[in-house]
């Protein structure tokens, strides 16, 4: 995908060190047309995606999912997507070519940003500010604030707040201190995290590295369940051998969570039917570990009877503990995502999007979106949207928003920005 980034008329943006190449000239009247591209005559505009929009705020509202509407609340949500976050030209969409609009500039720091072009993004955006008076260029402001926000530059982020209120008339956004790494406790040592998540199979065999990692080095783990959706027999198998090496060679590791995927691994054994044998194992090491011993027992006769092998035996250690970590507590049914998203596929969406009719998609704690997970993203969620269900992006920041508007993101899911 190549982007062309354009130039406002008159000279309006100040020149620095990044230069954009001018559209070429069209004939006076005439629509102005992407370099190389056949002139065809304008068609209508295709309806716009479902996006929440706070009147007058000229940002995505932080809006409840769900809440009723009526249909003249709903036309007012378009009429205002439509003026103050329109489609990118650059993806094709049929826009007004001749307006003066800040929507080239939008994309391009947007692209910067998902790019990791961080020294280039903060001196562009405080550039072009001065190009849009007022309340004009309001994206820009937000996307300054998100990255300083972002940076931990609270001294830039204030001086920013004053000179805010005196061009927009406007209240700036509260600072929200960065997230910090969980603490550990003094007396312990540094304790690794690793997390399993989705419908784990033999393609995600390298999701147990950590693992491996942490028996070679004899190093305490922990390993968060919370998210793990289910395995299959070959995955099981290798976490099953890692956690009896782990147990058997007192190397310490914590799986936290893990009632959750209990029922679901044991709904996969069948008494009497000699298959999944490598989920069994996981099965009896869980509860070795995490289960009572007339539990474990009753299942070890299942595998005896099963498959005419001698089961492990019971025993009698003491569960692992490390110093305890502060969890998350989410009080819905959102997927969550955290951190810097890179060459990600997102293929612990599946099974998520195929289990759920509505799915929030929790961006909150996402810091960046690279440009090639964001296309993933499209392509995960367009059959999902196809067959009539319905996805919701929670809580971007502004840099990430806008870039999900650059791949056409909006067009599959509902993107919610919090309220400025």
């Amino acid at each position: 995908m190549v982007f062309s980034l354009f130039k406002k008329k008159g000279q309006k943006v100040p020149q620095g060190e990044i230069m954009r190449p001018k559209p070429p000239s069209a004939p006076a009247g005439g629509p102005s047309v992407l370099p190389g591209a056949p002139e065809e005559a304008e068609k209508p505009r295709e309806p716009l995606p479902d996006l929440e929009f706070t009147p007058g705020a000229q940002s995505v509202s932080a809006a409840k999912p769900g809440a009723p509407k009526t249909q003249a609340e709903i036309d007012h949500i378009l009429s205002e997507f439509e003026r103050e976050f329109t489609d990118s030209s650059v993806m094709g969409i049929d826009v007004d070519h001749g307006a003066d609009s800040i929507q080239a500039d939008v994309e391009q720091v947007a692209v910067l940003y998902a790019n990791g072009q961080d020294p280039v993004v903060r001196p562009l955006l405080e550039s072009l500010l001065g190009a849009y008076p007022g309340t004009e260029g309001l994206r820009l402001w937000q996307m300054l604030f998100d990255f300083l926000a972002l940076s931990g530059d609270r001294d830039a982020f204030d001086k920013l707040a004053a000179e805010f209120v005196d061009a927009c008339e406007m209240s700036p956004p509260a600072w929200v201190e960065p997230q910090a790494a969980p603490k550990v406790a003094a007396a312990g040592p540094a304790v690794a995290v690793c997390e399993l998540q989705g419908l784990a199979t033999a393609d995600d065999i390298s999701a147990l590295t950590p693992l491996a990692d942490a028996l070679r080095a004899k190093r305490p783990l922990r390993v968060d369940c919370s998210r793990l959706l289910g395995c299959d027999d070959e995955f099981a198998g290798r976490l099953a051998d890692l956690l009896m090496s782990a147990r058997r060679q007192g190397v310490v590791i914590v799986l936290d969570q893990v009632e959750g995927i209990m029922p679901r691994l044991r709904a996969r054994l069948s008494p009497g039917e000699a298959r999944n044998t490598r989920t069994w194992l996981l099965v009896l090491e869980l509860l070795q570990r995490y289960g009572t011993q007339e539990d474990f027992e009753q299942c070890a006769i299942d595998f005896a009877v099963t498959f005419e092998r001698s089961p492990p035996s019971w025993e009698a250690v003491p569960t692992p503990t490390l110093p305890a970590v502060k969890p998350v507590k989410h009080t819905d049914n959102a997927h969550y995502l955290s951190g810097e998203i890179r060459n990600s596929r997102f293929d612990d969406l599946i099974a998520v999007l195929n289990l759920q009719e509505h799915v929030i998609l929790d961006f909150s704690g996402v810091r960046r979106l690279d440009f090639f997970s964001a296309g993933q993203l499209v392509n995960r969620l367009s059959p999902f949207k196809a067959s009539g269900k319905e996805v919701i992006i929670r809580s971007p920041n502004h840099l990430v928003a806008e870039l999900m508007a650059v791949v056409g993101l909006n067009k599959f899911a509902r993107i919610i920005v919090p309220k400025s």
